[in-house]
């Protein structure tokens, strides 16, 4: 059976174009008017939803929304000719699959619908199984039937193939490092490293050569060349864990290094190309850390792209049965 699409998109030619490209492989429904788009949707059932960002002068984020109140279950996956990082993210964080920019690239769309076409499915069976079976419900390595752990869940499943930072905040012990290992596991980054760096167990003049690197002489005690962990993570993820603990100058340097996406190894003139997702976790409040002065106002908004902030376990005390259940068969 054929899936159900929706083109919301006030441009006609874009609209046709799409109904064109796509009725071989989906059932098609366009319209040029969002207000008629959340009346079908009313109506009846669609499993995509292909929304442009601007429509007229309407967002489509505001759009999103409504689109989400009314089906939660239906895939959004918003088309822009905006190529701005910042209202795409927000779109995820409202509900939305992914993106793509305009114009579009019919292979590109006809791959990014059959993921989602997949996700939907694997989604679908979840909930069944859920319905059918009493399963304990988790995620990777995590655990949780409640509300708050399945919008983790979600969370990681919208964001894990973006390149953005991303930030997870919350009390010690609630899984921040778990995100981290998810995102890298189940994202397209899974066959690259993952390099895990705990700035508060490592002395702050070691720190910079524990990221950077160096070469050989480049300080006493540099008897040969280390490799940092910028350059071990190339081509997967950097986790920066505590990154509240990093001292002001050496946040400064590691700003330099996000910016220009290349890092120099101390005692070196070469510059190495970077291309590293990084993933950071703090424990305490770092917007307060700001307004004190003591972490930097310009790397917080290059690190928080994407936030996560973890439940602790008080704030989800219904699964502590499948916990308790949990740890007693593993013991």
């Amino acid at each position: 059976m054929k899936m159900h699409v929706l083109v919301i998109d006030d441009e006609p030619a874009i609209c046709t174009a799409l109904s064109f490209a796509l009725e071989d492989s989906y059932v098609v429904v366009t319209t040029t008017d969002p207000d008629e788009g959340l009346r079908k949707i009313d109506n009846q059932h669609f499993d995509i939803v292909l929304l442009d960002l601007r429509i007229g002068n309407k967002s489509g984020l505001d759009v999103l929304q409504k689109i989400k109140q009314m089906a939660p279950n239906v895939t959004v996956i918003m088309m822009t000719a905006y190529s701005s990082i910042e209202t795409s993210i927000e779109a995820i964080k409202k509900g939305a699959y992914y993106y793509i920019e305009k114009p579009i690239n019919i292979e590109e769309l006809s791959l990014l619908l059959m993921r989602a076409a997949e996700f939907k499915q694997m989604s679908n069976q979840l909930e069944t199984l859920h319905e059918e079976l009493e399963i304990q419900k988790g995620f990777g390595n995590f655990l949780g039937n409640s509300k708050a752990m399945q919008r983790i869940f979600s969370m990681i499943e919208r964001v894990k193939d973006i390149d953005s930072s991303v930030l997870i905040t919350g009390e010690s012990g609630t899984g921040k490092e778990l995100v981290a290992r998810n995102i890298h596991t189940l994202g397209r980054r899974k066959n690259n490293p993952i390099q895990i760096v705990n700035c508060a167990a490592i002395p702050e003049m070691l720190l910079e050569s524990e990221l950077f690197g160096y070469e050989k002489g480049a300080f006493s005690g540099a008897t040969q060349r280390k490799e940092g962990k910028f350059v071990a993570a190339n081509g997967g993820i950097l986790f920066l864990d505590e990154i509240s603990e990093m001292p002001l100058p050496l946040q400064a340097k590691l700003l330099r290094v996000l910016q220009e996406r290349e890092v120099t190894p101390l005692g070196s003139n070469t510059k190495i190309s970077l291309d590293v997702r990084i993933i950071s976790a703090a424990n305490k409040n770092l917007e307060q850390m700001v307004i004190e002065g003591e972490f930097r106002e310009d790397l917080f908004f290059r690190l928080n792209v994407i936030p996560i902030s973890m439940p602790p376990l008080r704030d989800r005390k219904e699964d502590l049965p499948m916990l308790m259940d949990y740890f007693i068969k593993t013991r």
